[in-house]
């Protein structure tokens, strides 16, 4: 408990209400207990937090104390986390280490129970959380909501293990994120009828009002891969009570350089009503999610910023139940070191084992992915042969992917994808949604091979590697995060990012981009450790 009293005056944002008003906040114990309003001029504002209302603390690679000490410079002091990244690879020990490391830190984390894990059956996950196991998390107080039902097939079709999953949940009154991209009509509405609450996959306008319509609320995301606010970010305008802001997926590059508080700048440049903005940023999520985040209320936790102005945002100080947190771009975090856990299993590969041999000279199907989305399309397209073996085709953009099973030593899957627009070498990740298999592109097999290598060596990473050139990341944490400083992190990955572009990567982030290639609850092609899947179809090709 914070037992220091203090006042703080200025320009105080008052979401509930709508009101901005000059006033000093009086803090005892961590808490608001008076308002006092005035008629001072001040320059600068007092706001509530920034809550980001859905993300994977995993995929900024930086285990929870590390990654609060980024996101509070930037004025964010909560997360509705979903740890099923972890999850996916350590089950229910995984989603225990999340809360204790992020119990370590005043930021507030409020984690999610995993309700896909496995995401499918059609791939190899490293760990299954039960429906046993998610009603004994959702007992949990720190344990909000059930996190994103990824299986919206399975919700559609009211299959018996799902429903128990929602059940459980709707049982101990906990809210239930969606995840349904391209889900529209009848199936929108059977899909939010059974308890959905919400959902971030929306990439179209035209989808998210669909489902807003069945009274779903619309996680507008703005991530490193996904990019949906440009298409969705009139809708905290007109329906304001709708809309909350998130990042889903965030790389440590980014992190550093800002989080919600880029979002909030750029709806309200774009002429988006402040107060609605900031509401979608505070307000909903703290009461959606039913959070023990401040709101600028008598009796409320001090969770609150100062800020310079309402149009830039540049945050002066962030404070968290009262303690001040970050100050003028300086978190006054400590540095907490997490220990290692970790489950990777798999041998090392050969060149030989990423050929790909073929009776026929013919089109294949090829993955095409698409910049800043996590959707991909499905080509059929004829790459390079050569005495029956299919050869990565530069002229085309026609390269290799793997997904090399981390948890068993077996045979990798061998597909082909477009748009990657590497020339030499291969780049590859232990970050592979969602079971978080090793996934790599390259443009020959030895490269391939190398890169791969690196990662089954270091026990989990993101990697580049050429026939001169040997680069990685390690993120010894489950194959999700490293130990190590957030700037140095950063650093490390920058590092990778500007390699893979100096290869010919177009994307404008390669490795993100990457990590989604085995998600196969996203549509319409992704290649997992068993061979190429359809949301639609399933199976194309079996390994």
């Amino acid at each position: 408990m914070n037992d220091a009293s203090f006042t703080v005056s200025g320009n105080i944002v008052d979401v509930v209400s709508g009101k901005i008003q000059p006033g000093t906040l009086e803090v005892r114990e961590g808490k608001i207990q008076n308002i006092q309003w005035n008629q001072e001029k001040y320059s600068h504002f007092v706001m509530p937090g920034f809550v980001d209302a859905h993300i994977h603390i995993e995929s900024s690679m930086l285990p929870p104390p590390e990654f609060a000490r980024w996101a509070v410079i930037h004025g964010t002091v909560a997360t509705v986390s979903d740890p099923h990244e972890i999850g996916n690879v350590l089950g229910v020990k995984g989603v225990d280490y999340m809360i204790q490391e992020g119990q370590r830190t005043p930021f507030k984390f409020f984690f999610g129970a995993p309700s896909c894990v496995p995401a499918t059956s059609f791939e190899t996950a490293g760990a299954t959380i039960t429906a046993d196991e998610i009603e004994s998390l959702l007992k949990r107080d720190e344990v909000k909501y059930l996190s994103e039902m990824m299986n919206f097939p399975g919700v559609l079709e009211r299959q018996p293990e799902v429903m128990k999953k929602i059940e459980i949940a709707q049982k101990l009154q906990k809210p239930i994120d969606g995840h349904a991209p391209g889900l529209r009509g009848s199936d929108a509405e059977q899909y939010a009828s059974a308890g959905i609450s919400t959902d971030h996959e929306c990439f179209t306008k035209e989808e998210a009002l669909d489902k807003i319509a069945r009274g779903m609320k619309i996680l507008i995301r703005e991530g490193s891969a996904a990019k949906n606010f440009e298409a969705l970010y009139t809708l905290i305008e007109s329906h304001p009570d709708f809309c909350m802001l998130c990042s889903d997926d965030q790389h440590p590059n980014e992190l550093v350089k800002g989080h919600i508080n880029l979002l909030v700048k750029r709806a309200i440049e774009k002429g988006i009503d402040s107060i609605k903005t900031l509401r979608a940023a505070t307000l909903n999520p703290v009461r959606h999610y039913h959070l023990e985040v401040g709101l600028l209320q008598k009796g409320d936790p001090a969770d609150f910023l100062v800020v310079e102005d309402l149009k830039n945002f540049n945050v002066l100080a962030t404070y968290i139940n009262g303690q001040k947190v970050a100050e003028t771009g300086k978190s006054l975090l400590p540095r907490i070191k997490s220990p290692l856990i970790n489950h990777f299993e798999t041998s090392l590969k050969t060149a030989a084992d990423f050929q790909f041999k073929n009776n026929r000279d013919g089109e294949l199907d090829v993955i095409e992915a698409l910049n800043g989305q996590l959707i991909t399309r499905h080509l059929k397209l004829k790459p390079r042969w050569n005495s029956q073996k299919a050869e990565s085709d530069l002229e085309q953009d026609i390269l290799k992917i793997t997904v090399v099973n981390r948890y068993q030593s077996v045979k990798p899957a061998i597909g082909w994808i477009k748009n990657f627009g590497l020339k030499q070498g291969a780049i590859a990740s232990s970050v592979a949604h969602d079971s978080h298999n090793i996934v790599a592109v390259g443009v020959d097999d030895e490269s391939l091979a190398k890169a791969v290598n690196l990662l089954i060596e270091a026990k989990g990473g993101i990697s580049a590697a050429s026939q001169t050139v040997s680069e990685i990341l390690p993120l010894s944490i489950a194959g999700l995060m490293s130990p190590e400083a957030g700037e140095e992190v950063a650093a490390g990955y920058e590092k990778l990012d500007r390699l893979a572009k100096e290869w010919g990567s177009q994307l404008d982030a390669p490795f993100m981009t990457l990590a989604f290639m085995a998600l196969l609850v996203i549509p319409d092609l992704k290649l997992s450790d068993r061979g190429l899947f359809s949301l639609g179809k399933g199976f194309v090709r079996n390994c």
